[in-house]
């Protein structure tokens, strides 16, 4: 399955140094074989007695970011054959599912064409779930031990995707340390947040340090103001038991807006190692100045009686939401970073639930043109940086009306 071709070489040294092939072999490496010669390149001889196995276990498996971010990942990577062949997944979650279950939850999410349904049966025949509780050593137990009846045993590779709420953390990585450790391979349990895999957001320091044209403009002299957007058009829709122990700032602000903030505003890094962009990024947080309460709006979403559907209903017509709740489910605040780059101008983060579209976006609007000749027809040059529903980079400008005319 997943065959490749290998292209191998042997070489002899010329005059000046420079190595030129002598012969080249082709033969079909699989997958995992591909997967084993990249790790030697990268890693050397010292990971060569590694198991080849992999579990990737969602802690979280019957959650909203499960079924519609992570297992249809996972799903893309094994169906384009970015995975070893040797890979299983364990969903982990509190409630009594079967992997049929997920299935039928994830599949509106995966864009499965006819043409993959046996791809995707395979897929899930390699898929297995577990319910436990998050704060219970015992369930971790009899997690450990279905681990261990999985090809590769207990000398596998394990994953941990944390897909939960911050408030079980420590308990879910205290009960991993304690009872789901791997004996000879490794380990390794990771949070993150989701809007660092979108590819608008990840291309911003591409954007901005690959492109000599917005180095000089990208400041104060030139930034009237930074607008972060991320809107959803539905409520909670079930889901507010979890959402109200957060709002939408914990929910959505102060990690989505606030990494795309960081990655507008910092600094050039030294390199696009983690470390040296986590850096430049903590210097951007550290010198957000306090914020003041009139530069804060928040709001909760109420029911249209001329809406259809879910539309009809407010955030305290959720049951699962108590009653009298006074949790924001949308905020605006204007935030001041306070460095020689950008002192003064106002960056405004703005998201909310059950909004009028969905939209994640980041929007420089750059000052006014000094020295209007056009009687104040000129509107403010903006550069967007639409993050989804529709990838996109776009620069507006003034051009001047067709005909005869001679202004904007």
């Amino acid at each position: 399955m997943w065959p490749y071709r290998h292209v191998s070489s042997s070489y002899s040294a010329g005059n000046r140094g420079t190595e030129w092939p002598r012969r080249w072999n082709t033969e079909l490496l699989t997958r995992s074989e591909v997967f084993g010669q990249l790790r030697k390149e990268l890693y050397g001889e010292k990971q060569l007695n590694d198991s080849n196995t992999h579990i990737f276990i969602i802690l979280g498996a019957s959650g909203d970011l499960a079924k519609k971010k992570i297992y249809p990942t996972l799903w893309w990577l094994f169906r384009d054959g970015l995975l070893p062949d040797d890979t299983y997944f364990v969903g982990f979650a509190r409630s009594d599912l079967t992997v049929e279950d997920i299935k039928t939850a994830c599949l509106p999410h995966m864009k499965v064409t006819t043409e993959q349904n046996e791809c995707l049966s395979m897929f899930f025949s390699k898929n297995s779930y577990v319910r436990g509780r998050y704060d219970d050593s015992s369930s971790f137990t009899q997690l450990s031990l279905h681990l261990s009846s999985l090809p590769g045993g207990s000398h596998a590779n394990r994953l941990f995707y944390l897909a939960l709420p911050p408030t079980v953390y420590q308990q879910v990585g205290t009960n991993i340390s304690c009872h789901c450790m791997s004996d000879r391979s490794r380990t390794r349990s990771i949070a993150l947040t989701t809007i660092l895999g979108k590819e608008m957001v990840q291309n911003l320091m591409v954007l901005r340090f690959g492109n000599r044209i917005f180095g000089p403009i990208w400041n104060r002299n030139n930034v009237a103001c930074v607008v972060l957007t991320f809107k959803e058009p539905f409520g909670t829709q079930g889901r507010g038991g979890y959402f109200d122990n957060f709002g939408i700032i914990r929910d959505v602000m102060q990690n989505h807006l606030l990494q795309m903030l960081c990655l507008v505003a910092m600094e050039k890094p030294p390199t696009t190692s983690p470390d040296d962009v986590r850096d430049e990024k903590v210097k951007v947080l550290k010198r957000i100045a306090p914020v003041a309460p009139t530069d804060v709006v928040l709001g909760q979403y109420v029911g249209d009686p001329e809406g259809e559907s879910h539309a009809r209903l407010g955030y305290q017509d959720d049951p699962s939401v108590p009653e009298g709740s006074c949790t924001p489910t949308f905020a605006t605040a204007v935030l001041y970073i306070q460095s020689e780059r950008w002192d003064g101008v106002p960056f405004i983060l703005r998201c909310g639930k059950a909004l009028n579209e969905r939209k994640a976006e980041v929007r420089l609007q750059f000052s006014d043109v000094p020295g209007d000749i056009f009687d104040e027809n000129c509107q403010r040059n903006e550069l967007v940086v639409r993050v989804q529903p529709d990838e996109a980079i776009y620069l507006k400008m003034m051009t001047k009306r067709p005909g005869i005319y001679f202004s904007p």
